[in-house]
């Protein structure tokens, strides 16, 4: 009979490692068709391009928005102006526009003087300038997105008052949804402006004005 110290036992500690050198010299081709897959998934994501309108009683909204749809799986661009962007990098430092991956700041010129430090106070001013000079820097960006490693842009969500996003968009055939960050009563008031100037109401004329600016 056999002592129990001749019975020949498998060398597991060998059988260990020669299953894991053949585990690893197969790893190449395990991970090589995973990883092209998840680049192929992140190519296919939904690519949404929010523009906001330069101040920040717009740009939150549209930043909880733009989050809400990243959450759903959405590849984001978040553009704003440059000054803007060096804003919020002067007051929370470069982390503050980092961004993720699938989730991409942006920025482009209002067309303001640099000089400027009150640019976005000006309301009326900011308005102009924007319709009249974002169209083209827009159209590059947009260009420049869909020639990158990113996904293809697949929308834009634009801020009503951000009108040169929609021309932009007809020159690239891409839907673009206008999102208006205000209140319900206050698009009903943006709504009816045509209304009130055919009916002649606004702007408002002599005794009218002098009682408002009595207020």
């Amino acid at each position: 009979m056999q002592r129990p110290s001749d019975l020949s036992l498998p060398n597991t500690r060998t059988s260990f490692l020669f299953s894991s050198a053949e585990l690893l010299a197969d790893l190449p081709f395990l991970v090589q068709p995973a990883a092209a897959a998840a680049a192929a998934a992140a190519m296919e994501k939904p690519h949404a391009v929010c523009v906001p309108y330069p101040a920040q009683g717009h740009i939150t909204p549209m930043m909880q928005l733009a989050k809400l749809l990243h959450c759903k799986g959405f590849h984001i661009t978040f553009v704003l102006t440059e000054y803007n962007h060096q804003r919020l990098v002067r007051s929370r430092g470069p982390g503050a526009v980092k961004g993720l991956k699938d989730f991409r700041f942006e920025a482009i010129p209002d067309g303001l003087p640099p000089s400027d430090p009150d640019r976005t106070q000006d309301i009326p001013a900011l308005c102009d300038s924007t319709t009249k000079n974002c169209h083209a820097p827009f159209l590059r960006l947009l260009q420049k997105l869909n020639e990158s490693g990113n996904p293809p842009v697949t929308c834009i969500i634009s801020d009503g008052v951000m009108s040169f996003t929609h021309k932009a968009a007809q020159e690239l055939e891409l839907p673009v949804v206008f999102f208006w960050t205000t209140s319900a009563c206050g698009f009903w008031g943006y709504f009816h402006y045509l209304d009130l100037i055919e009916r002649g109401y606004t702007p408002l004329k002599g005794i009218y004005v002098h009682m408002l600016l009595s207020y």
